[in-house]
């Protein structure tokens, strides 16, 4: 059964949403595709907006709305939130340089090349292709069964070093691989999240955040109406359920019980009608 801490009574009129693991259709789920189309329905129907927050580059996130028939979003905030892209009323995507220059203030001048040479003798660390790394993310691939293992070792490393970053780590939902990014300190989905939101006026009761993995964490601790999609690994479920109930916040947190798009579905419908899709 669905997990659920009582209902929302502010109508959301925003949703963000993870792709992988969440929006993205999973392949072996056929229904995934008849709920993508159901929820681009419901937010046309409520008037909502949407804007995808992912750990991909902006070249990936396109690709993914050609290959996977997704809705239009209204922004991108990609690179696990290190990169800013606004819809324009051409339908072309502008890079938003004034959210580039917030988080240049907030890097303090670590070269993603410092980071390179400081870092990549920790053995099973191998660096991510040149296009998934950006002037504010500094990425890696790590084998799965070691990744807690090397991100200790990357947090003493940059520790004795006093490197101004941190560590946000996930497994791919698609490969099984495991992903480490370096951003620079306080920078997350959340932090772009929050910025989204000062830059709309939006309150976080009016936003509805949907994902699945380790780098969505900080966005669904982050006060938002939150959906855990099915698929969602029991760790962060029961982190993100603590980390809701020592907050006091008994109206934003909906577990749902399918998983990736049709979960962001019935999790959607939840927040804005009280109610559960027929799958």
């Amino acid at each position: 059964m669905p997990t659920t801490l009582d209902r929302n009574t502010t109508h959301p009129v925003f949703l963000a949403t993870d792709l992988d693991g969440t929006l993205i259709p999973l392949t072996e789920e056929s229904d995934h595709h008849q709920s993508l189309v159901r929820l681009a329905d419901l937010l046309k129907k409520h008037e909502m907006s949407l804007a995808f927050v992912t750990g991909r580059h902006f070249a990936s996130v396109q690709k993914a709305i050609m290959q996977f028939d997704l809705p239009q979003p209204d922004w991108i905030l990609c690179d696990v939130g290190t990169s800013a892209y606004e819809r324009c009323s051409d339908g072309t995507f502008r890079h938003v340089d004034r959210y580039a220059q917030k988080l240049h203030a907030i890097a303090g001048g670590v070269e993603q090349e410092q980071l390179f040479d400081l870092i990549t003798v920790i053995p099973g660390l191998r660096p991510q292709e040149p296009e998934k790394q950006s002037p504010f993310k500094t990425s890696f691939y790590a084998a799965p069964e070691y990744i807690d293992d090397i991100v200790s070792q990357l947090g003493d490393r940059l520790l004795r070093k006093r490197t101004p970053v941190q560590i946000i780590s996930s497994i791919d939902p698609f490969t099984s691989e495991g992903l480490i990014d370096l951003l620079p300190v306080g920078v997350s989905k959340a932090f772009a999240l929050d910025w989204l939101c000062g830059e709309r006026n939006l309150s976080h009761q009016s936003v509805i955040f949907a994902g699945d993995s380790g780098n969505d964490l900080a966005a669904f601790n982050a006060g938002y109406n939150t959906v855990l999609v099915g698929n969602t690994a029991d760790s962060i479920v029961a982190q993100v359920l603590k980390t809701h109930s020592n907050a006091g916040w008994q109206d934003r947190l909906y577990h749902a019980s399918q998983h990736a798009t049709s979960g962001v579905l019935e999790g959607v419908l939840h927040f804005l009608e009280g109610r559960q899709p027929t799958l």
